[in-house]
């Protein structure tokens, strides 16, 4: 692929789900505020935006088999835990940006168990097998991310009661 349309499509890939993103969480400000056709219509083109970012990506060549998307997968949160967030984090003290520092703390500490589970992943896979059944719970505040049966009383990172945690059956 040519290099000048290898980083459009980046950019247009990072851009695409920017948007997603940033259109759901627009879809559950209008659910809150009773807009509920309003928060269905950002649903609908933010799907779109998933779609748009997702032929991206395979036009990349970004999207392999399992084995390949964990390491890839991997790859990513160690560069978080090990690189971005610590810098990012460091320039935001230093401007004291509190808001930003609390951000950044929220997900590098989620990073690093995504790791964690990303690497059980993988070793599940290299043996032939898929990951045992299991309950995953994630904190809606910061992220922080719980395997088992159960959520503690509160977050260890935000403090969140147990109870709003959402669970996910893998």
């Amino acid at each position: 692929m040519h290099p000048m349309t290898e980083e459009f499509l980046k950019a247009a890939f990072a851009g695409e789900s920017q948007a997603h993103m940033k259109y759901m969480a627009f879809a559950d400000v209008a659910e809150k505020e009773g807009k509920v056709r309003i928060a269905n219509l950002y649903r609908a083109i933010a799907y779109a935006e998933l779609v748009h970012a997702t032929n991206h990506l395979k036009a990349l060549d970004g999207i392999g088999d399992t084995t390949e998307n964990l390491v890839e997968s991997k790859k990513g949160e160690d560069f978080e835990i090990d690189e971005m967030y610590p810098a990012y984090k460091a320039v935001a003290e230093l401007q004291g940006e509190k808001k930003a520092v609390q951000s950044m703390d929220y997900a590098l500490e989620a990073e690093k168990i995504h790791s964690e589970l990303y690497a059980m992943a993988k070793k599940a896979v290299d043996a032939g097998e898929d990951i045992s059944e299991v309950k995953v719970f994630v904190c809606p505040i910061c992220g922080y991310t719980v395997v088992g049966d159960e959520v503690p009383d509160r977050c260890p990172v935000c403090n969140a009661l147990a109870k709003i945690f959402k669970e996910f059956e893998v």
